[in-house]
């Protein structure tokens, strides 16, 4: 048994000791921990003395297991869509331009009427100055339409397909696999190759499990010695950071990672990291409903949870 890049690596004479062995981990450290079953190579001390290498083999030679995965690609622009359109509401409403009604539109785009020429013509100069990465010409009498650039639907599009393979990346390291591949393959697919994995089912279920993301108030009522030993009220429930201190959390909902259209890291003003989300129209009104109506609650820091399944 070894420590190796941060997972521990256990050897065993045959695959029935390896399955026993497998069960018996699984039952006491529970979903916290992933425990894989793969091939280690067996390389002697004097072979790994003078730096030999072994043989790297495919999947042809040494089994294992290939996916071909798609990026749905609709949903992601779809999201991008929604933000647009309420970027374009907010900003005609700061700028005191009416309008009537806004349309999603083919391609990705939308259309906005308004009530006379003037108004869409005063409408298409302010917005194109804010928004150079969309294209907003007049439609009919009274409407402008909006679509995104050609580059900028490449770059969504780039985007989410390396979203996608940072992903797959990280949850392939839970597997342990050596010499795994995960690359693009086209416009919008990823290739996935784990060599000598046993485990198919097992790495199945990783790759494809589903991340939820939820939003929700943080209980400072609670005081930690409480919160330790899970003595807090009928609303709340105890939830663990990633560093194992209990945070006590209203199991009320605010928001869900599904109202999330883009994401990016950054620092703040204290050179700390931090993460900028954009909503679509929905989950703005929500957020915003929200605030206006638990101000006494003001200064409550809001945790995000984050559940696989």
């Amino acid at each position: 048994m070894a420590l190796e890049e941060g997972a521990i690596l256990a050897r065993f004479d045959s695959t029935d000791t390896q399955l026993r062995a497998r069960e018996a981990l699984m039952g006491v450290m529970g979903d916290k921990y992933v425990v894989a079953l793969n091939l280690a190579p067996a390389t002697p001390r004097w072979l790994a003395a003078i730096h030999a290498e072994p043989m790297k083999l495919g999947l042809d030679l040494r089994g294992g297991v290939h996916f071909l995965m798609e990026v749905d690609m609709d949903t992601a622009l779809g999201k991008l869509q929604e933000q647009n359109i309420d970027s374009l509401r907010s900003d005609l409403r700061e700028k005191g331009i009416p309008y009537t009604t806004v349309r999603k539109e083919n391609n990705y785009g939308l259309s906005i009427t308004f009530r006379d020429a003037k108004a869409r013509d005063e409408a298409i100069a302010y917005l194109s100055k804010r928004h150079p990465d969309l294209v907003i010409s007049s439609q009919g009498s009274n409407q402008l339409r909006a679509v995104m650039s050609d580059a900028r639907l490449s770059e969504a599009r780039e985007y989410a397909v390396q979203q996608n393979i940072n992903i797959l990346r990280n949850r392939v390291n839970q597997l342990g696999v050596a010499e795994p591949v995960v690359q693009r393959q086209g416009a919008d697919r990823i290739v996935v190759e784990l060599p000598g994995i046993q485990d198919t089912a097992r790495a199945k279920e990783i790759l494809g499990a589903t991340a939820t993301l939820e939003f929700r108030l943080v209980n400072t009522n609670v005081d930690q010695a409480a919160a330790a030993s899970g003595r807090v009220p009928g609303d709340s429930e105890v939830k663990q950071t990633r560093e194992g201190q209990p945070v006590v959390l209203y199991k009320r909902v605010i928001l869900t990672g599904d109202h999330i259209t883009d994401s990016t890291s950054s620092q703040d003003e204290y050179n700390q990291p931090q993460v900028n989300i954009s909503l679509d129209s929905a989950g703005g009104n929500i957020m915003s409903n929200f605030t206006k109506d638990n101000r006494q609650t003001d200064g409550n820091p809001v945790c995000g949870v984050q559940r696989q399944r």
